[in-house]
């Protein structure tokens, strides 16, 4: 059949060379469909890890199952490609086993608030030092289109021929819920707002959340669409203080209109420094290690 690859793709794998972040993009080209947002979060976490110097050797990216999931073999760096909705309890073991690495959880909102919808509270109240980036295209994309958690009331889908009944979750709030230390939200179709909120969130050092919304432009052609979304989005308010979790959860409750930006951070103590407090309790001293950077 020949290489359908679109030309564009590799036009972008030149654009990375030229631009020195090659060394954190692998020679595998994305197996994405043409148009999908995804493309642009691989993107803004190669620059992220670039602009933080982040040795190859010292990332890792763990990824579960559905589209998000192929994410570890378009990066060059350690990548785990684990079970459904299973990335965050392996990202936990990662992280314990060896603090000094910068994990990167990714996940749809199927894996992540569907099948591994379970494991979100514990990861946020422990305040694991990982970035947990959700891709929320509102669908299944991978097996061909059924309804998520996240899919819009009335939508037709191959599982809601007659529109599908069930309101949609709102991840924010859960999240803010839950007790994450930082939460964020981007839009695929703005790359650069979205390199921005990549290279925050992998600077907190707690448990943060990155909310991505996406188009899925193969089975979604009515609801979460560019243009749909691109009237839709809007930035948090000027004097929004992300301190004040108040005002995030008031902003979050405004799902309707999508706001992109930093909806709350807060500095807490972290899984790994809670351990190192047991280890001290128990009269044995905490292992060296060398710092994050």
């Amino acid at each position: 059949m020949g290489d359908i690859r679109p030309v564009y793709l590799e036009e972008k794998l030149k654009e990375v060379e030229d631009s020195g972040r090659l060394g954190y993009r692998s020679k595998a080209l994305p197996t994405w469909c043409p148009g999908c947002g995804y493309f642009s979060i691989v993107d803004a976490v190669a620059t992220a890890l670039c602009d933080q110097g982040v040795p190859n050797e010292d990332a890792v990216v763990v990824s579960g199952i559905g589209c998000s999931s192929r994410f570890p073999f378009f990066l060059n760096t350690y990548g785990m490609h684990t079970l459904h909705g299973r990335a965050l309890p392996v990202a936990t073991g990662v992280k314990t086993a060896n603090p000094a690495l910068t994990v990167v959880a990714v996940g749809g909102d199927g894996d992540g608030f569907a099948i591994g919808g379970g494991h979100i509270p514990h990861a946020a109240r422990r305040n694991l030092d990982i970035t947990y980036l959700l891709f929320d295209n509102g669908i299944y994309g991978l097996t061909k289109g059924q309804t998520s958690p996240t899919s819009a009331t009335g939508f037709k889908t191959t599982t809601s021929p007659y529109e599908n009944p069930d309101r949609p979750i709102n991840p924010l709030l859960l999240l803010l819920s839950y007790g994450a230390t930082w939460v964020g939200q981007s839009y695929a179709g703005k790359p650069e707002h979205l390199r921005k909120m990549v290279a925050e969130a992998m600077a907190h050092r707690g448990f943060s959340y990155l909310h991505i919304v996406s188009p899925c432009v193969t089975f979604d052609k009515t609801h979460r669409t560019y243009a749909n979304m691109g009237m839709k989005v809007r930035d948090l308010p000027a004097d929004h203080d992300p301190s004040d979790k108040l005002a995030a959860l008031r902003e979050a409750m405004n799902d309707a209109t999508p706001a992109l930006g930093l909806y709350y951070r807060e500095d807490r103590p972290t899984l790994d420094d809670a351990l190192d407090g047991v280890v001290k309790r128990a009269g044995a001293s905490p292992a060296v290690r060398k710092p994050r950077r």
